[in-house]
Order: C-alpha cells, then structure tokens, then sequence
C-alpha cells in the first residue's frame, strides 16, 4: 500500500509520489499567530510581507510572533499556548540590541500579579530555541541562506522538534547600499558583478529550497520609502472606494497607497500574504501604566475590507476595539 504521509527529502530525492506530497502539505495545520496576523490563515509555505515605516512596530510585531513560536504549550501545569517549536530569525541593517529586555515574554508561574516567580529554566529553554543570525551585507545574506539548511537540521537534531518560522528583518536592507555600489568585493577584479535582480532571484530560490526541505512560515519585513505616517482616516477613505466599487478585484495597492515599491518582480510574485502596518494619527491610548501609541494594520493581500487597530505593550500585541 502506498505511503499517504512523507517527508521534504523523500520528494527532493523522487521519493515521494505528488499524492503524497499533497497529503502531508494539506493537512499542515494552520499558524495560529497572535494581532495583527491572525485575521487570515496562514500556512507552512507561506511568505508573509510586512510592509511600514521604521516605526511601526514591524520588529515588536516579529518578537512576539518568535514567542508564540518557541513557547512550549504547556509547562509545569502551566498553559502558555505555544508551538513548542525551533525559530529562526535573520537579521540585516541596523538592528536593535536583542535581550531579555525585548524577549521578556509572559513567563510566570501564575496569572496574578502577587509575588510572582520568574521560571529561569523555561527561559532559557525558550532562547535556546532562538536561532539568530545577523547579516552586514548582501553576501553575507546569500551566504546565510545557501548554508542555512544544514544550521537548521543540527538544531533539529539536537532540540529534537522542527524550525517552524524564518523570519528576515527587513528584506530591503540593502537594496539602497547596493544600487549604489559597483557591487565588487575588494580585490575581486575578475568577479562576475550581480545585479539587483541576480540576488533578489537567488534569495528567493534558496529560500524556496528551505521550504522544501524545511516547511514554515516565512515571515518578512520591509521599511517603506515614502510617508512617514499613514493616516486613519486615509485609509478608511480608500478602503471606502473599494467598497463602492463591490469588487473584491481591486486590489490596495491601487488606491494610492502612500509608499513605493522598489522591491523587483521576483521578489513581489513571491510574496503570498502583504500587511500594511504604521502609525495612527488617532489620539494615543491610555493604559493603567501609561499612555501607549496606536498603530494600525490593513491586510493588501489578499485585500480585506477592515482595518485593524492595535498597541504594543511589554507583554506583547494587543488589539484595540
């Protein structure tokens, strides 16, 4: 009798039959991530682009999504609601310093607020999940990618569970530096130049093999180039436009939506899910601790006709009514 269920090496090898290949993509379970990227499923294979200004909470949004990931379901008969999963996470450009400060999740052994007892070991059982890795420049980033199989698989071995999501901050890091640039490595005289388009294909095909020998989500980020704050009301005036057409057909990059895309095709068709997130000119939302900003996020791909409102708040992503 025929294998239902295989595995990513089995069809890379010819292995594995495409029934049985269907079998084992479709009954993936879906990603059950926390707001804003929780109003579409999403999948193993999926490639999610998160799309804003460098203050808009793209990074915050990434940390809380790698804590849901590495988080166990469940310890010492405490439910946390985790993947209990491996994470990866690249870094490129300018980053902030990541510590316990930023990666301070929830990790309590009780829901109040008296007395509480941090839980060390949970802690560094988490971090220990957290693979990291930091790219100064394109080659580095490619050469990240072409060696990150075989990083993933000693991890994997040696954790004894999957890589469930690969995460890059941002994806446009150096399109800027290397358009401006000969793109020649110092004493490289007889090196081949790439172009933009050259290394934007290779990205996207070492990361189509990661897929395939390691199905996950992938999650991107990627700083706008125009308008430093997107309206509330702008985008309800151009969410209203799309209602009034009654067709789902439009798509929101074309209600003039106020940033460029510099990314090239290759990049573009491969990205299967687009948010738009940033700031919100409303009036800042006041907690019991403090006053926090408002941020919103509207989903491009596929379009939604909503826009969703929320803070950010050491605990993590919060929707707002």
């Amino acid at each position: 009798m025929e294998k239902v269920v295989a595995s990513p090496r089995e069809w890379i090898d010819r292995n594995e039959s495409a029934k049985a290949m269907l079998a084992r993509v479709l009954t993936a379970r879906p990603l059950l991530l926390l707001p804003p990227l929780h109003r579409v499923p999403l999948r193993v294979g999926n490639v999610v682009e998160l799309v804003g200004t460098s203050s808009s909470a793209k990074t915050q949004i990434l940390i809380q999504a790698a804590v849901s990931c590495v988080l166990p379901k469940e310890w010492n008969g405490v439910y946390y609601g985790g993947l209990d999963r491996l994470f990866c996470l690249n870094f490129l450009g300018s980053i902030k310093k990541i510590d316990q400060e930023h990666m301070d999740f929830d990790l309590w052994n009780n829901d109040t607020k008296k007395n509480p007892t941090y839980d060390e070991e949970l802690y560094s059982l988490c971090m220990r999940r957290f693979l990291f890795i930091r790219c100064y420049d394109s080659f580095q980033f490619l050469a990240t990618l072409k060696t990150l199989h075989y990083r993933i698989q000693k991890e994997q071995e040696l954790h004894g569970i999957s890589v469930h999501i690969l995460m890059i901050d941002g994806i446009g890091a150096f399109h800027w530096i290397d358009r401006a640039s000969t793109f020649m490595p110092l004493g490289a005289t007889n090196r081949k130049t790439p172009s933009l388009q050259t290394v934007s294909e290779t990205v996207v095909q070492e990361i189509r093999k990661l897929l395939l020998l390691h199905p996950m989500l992938v999650i991107a980020t990627k700083a706008t180039i125009f308008g430093d704050r997107y309206s509330m009301t702008e985008t309800k005036r151009n969410l209203g436009k799309l209602d009034a057409s009654n067709s789902r057909s439009i798509s929101s990059t074309s209600l003039q939506l106020p940033y460029r895309e510099y990314m090239p095709s290759v990049w573009q068709t491969f990205v299967t899910h687009r948010v738009l997130v940033g700031a919100s000119d409303d009036p800042l939302i006041r907690t019991n601790d403090s006053d926090r900003s408002l941020y919103f996020s509207e989903w491009l791909l596929p379009p939604q006709s909503f826009v969703d409102k929320f803070i950010v708040k050491e605990a993590g992503v919060f929707m707002v009514p």
